[in-house]
């Protein structure tokens, strides 16, 4: 979690990708033989796109999905999980960073595997439509000159 002042940056994405691919390799036996076989989704924020970040990508040999733009619905923490942390949280105040941060520890918890399942299995149906639907629409504008 973000402290209050702090962003996310080029840099810091590339630490939380090198975070990842470590506990990937540590804790999916899978991937410990077939890194190379992961899918990738990430949106086109700079911080995702910087020279430094597309080059670790390349190091990790991962396959990237094209995100079109303007998709925020195609982000799992998007449509599944802030949406049921939005409702959790409905008129919900804290007094201090440390009380969120409880809070977001304590409400992950509750979350059983069924729940984090179901938002990635969305998301291959919910990318295809995205891609297609973009199709449509640049065909749409490319005929309309």
């Amino acid at each position: 979690m973000l402290k209050p002042d702090e962003t996310v940056n080029a840099h810091r994405y590339h630490q939380q990708l090198i975070k990842l691919h470590g506990t990937l390799y540590e804790k999916r036996l899978h991937y410990r033989k077939r890194h190379d076989k992961l899918i990738f989704l990430y949106n086109n924020a700079p911080s995702h796109t910087s020279t430094m970040v597309q080059n670790y990508l390349k190091t990790l040999n991962w396959e990237v999905l094209p995100h079109p733009a303007y998709s925020s619905d195609l982000v799992p923490s998007d449509y599944h999980l802030f949406l049921s942390m939005g409702h959790a949280l409905a008129e919900r105040h804290f007094d201090s960073y440390e009380d969120v941060r409880k809070w977001l520890d304590e409400w992950f918890a509750l979350k059983d595997e069924e729940f984090f399942w179901r938002s990635i299995h969305k998301l291959p149906e919910r990318w295809e439509k995205c891609i297609v639907s973009e199709a449509s629409t640049l065909n749409k504008f490319v005929f309309a000159f």
